[in-house]
């Protein structure tokens, strides 16, 4: 790390965690830069179903274990991702011995042996999990996605799932994580899910607004909506998977090799704007995640456009400060005052 640049975790002490989805191929090539600027991590695939479970009867800890202590040996938060989701989950988890959908019972079965293997090595080291992962259909005449998890289990598959992680780790802080979570129509049904959840008693104690956004949108006046909306069920809010597409969705091309100048000023703008609204609910943020340490990997190169390139993150593909990193950080000591 240069030492001539501040520590961006270290701006934010005492206002809430920094943190990075990682896996262990970057804390291989970046272990230095990801300790210096990141004191908290999210295992961007390796906690996911099928990457520690692939079998009924074979885990896979290797990833997992080299990400945790990774997280111990530098002081770093750890937040699990994920265990109840649509995508990544192998198929024997909802098929019987015959290959035919599998009853109810065998699937929480499966679910709360999962979770208590996972949860429960990992018990004391990860403070924070993800609980269910995008359960919500983005269509409006639809609440719940249609997945296995709604058609083997049912409707309370959630409250189901958020029961047994309890009991697998009662001392881990428990979420629901959404994506589009600023849109009008999804953010009041997530809000409604949520209060569903609570008015039956099952133990959600926060809700991770992802943040996928891009230069152009959500408008900052929806997204202090939704965090005032999500907090007025008195849970914690983590944003957990921020990024900044340099593309608004509907946007296909796929010609540019390096951001335009009109990008990197834009991103410098929309950064600063979405910290101030950070800070300014800081009495309800715990935790801001990007999801990437650095340009170097993102997700977002090839999606939605395939070979396209992206550049969302505070820190360029030689892990350099671009100009949102200091707008982030220059204005971070007012909000210790």
């Amino acid at each position: 790390m240069d030492t001539k640049t501040p520590s961006l975790c270290g701006a934010y002490q005492g206002i809430f965690n920094i943190g990075a989805a990682v896996g262990t191929r970057s804390i291989r090539r970046e272990r230095e830069f990801i300790a210096a600027h990141y004191n908290s991590v999210t295992a961007e695939n390796r906690m996911k179903f099928e990457e520690i479970h692939p079998e009924e009867q074979r885990y896979d800890f290797d990833a997992t274990d080299e990400i945790i202590k990774f997280a111990e040996q530098n002081g770093m938060a750890v937040r699990g991702h994920t265990l109840v989701w649509h995508n990544q989950t192998p198929d024997w988890v909802f098929e019987d011995a015959a290959g035919a959908p599998a009853s109810r019972a065998l699937v929480l079965e499966r679910l709360e042996s999962h979770a208590y293997a996972v949860m429960g090595r990992y018990r004391g080291k990860i403070h924070a999990w993800d609980v269910v992962n995008e359960a919500i259909e983005d269509k409006k005449e639809s609440v719940l996605r249609e997945t296995k998890w709604l058609s083997t289990v049912g409707e309370d598959y959630l409250e189901q799932a958020f029961r047994i992680a309890h009991k697998a780790d009662p001392s881990a802080s428990l979420f629901y994580n959404d994506y589009n979570e600023t849109d009008p129509v999804k953010r009041d049904k997530i809000y409604r899910l949520v209060r569903s959840l609570l008015d039956a008693g099952a133990p959600v104690h926060g809700i991770g607004m992802q943040g996928h956004w891009n230069l152009h949108g959500p408008s900052l006046g929806e997204i202090r909506e939704a965090i005032e909306l999500y907090a007025s069920l008195g849970v914690r809010l983590h944003i957990t998977e921020l990024d900044i597409s340099a593309f608004a969705f509907e946007d296909r091309r796929s010609d540019l090799l390096t951001p335009t100048e009109e990008m990197e000023r834009l991103l410098t703008q929309r950064y600063d704007e979405v910290f101030r609204v950070f800070r300014e609910y800081r009495s309800v943020i715990d935790s801001v995640t990007f999801w990437g340490a650095a340009d170097t990997h993102t997700w977002l190169d090839g999606f939605p456009v395939r070979g396209r390139l992206n550049w969302p993150l505070p820190f360029d593909r030689e892990l350099k400060p671009k100009s949102a990193f200091w707008r982030i950080v220059e204005h971070s000591a007012s909000s210790k005052k």
